[in-house]
């Protein structure tokens, strides 16, 4: 008879102490599998933003030269209007 007591004691304090430590296990392994999936993300947000800079900087330049490209055609054209005043 005491050993049955003993058993339901175990198991009315050991089932509830083993619900808390399975609670707390799920939590932390849903916490790890979330710092997991926001370092990534991460990853992916600092490879965007390197990917942008580098665009830019193109984008920049490729302006630069456009911006050359009509200052020179602005020249020839103040050039060609010139020579048509003359000779009219």
């Amino acid at each position: 008879m005491d050993t049955q007591r003993f058993i339901v004691a175990l198991i009315v304090v050991g089932a509830p102490c083993v619900t808390v430590l399975a609670v707390f296990a799920m939590r932390y392994v849903a916490k790890v599998h979330e710092a997991r999936a926001r370092l990534a993300n991460d990853g992916a947000y600092r490879d965007l933003a390197e990917k942008a800079v580098t665009l830019e900087s193109q984008a920049t330049s490729l302006m630069s030269a456009v911006q050359a490209e009509l200052a020179a055609i602005a020249a020839r054209l103040t050039a060609v209007e010139k020579i048509l005043k003359e000779v009219e």
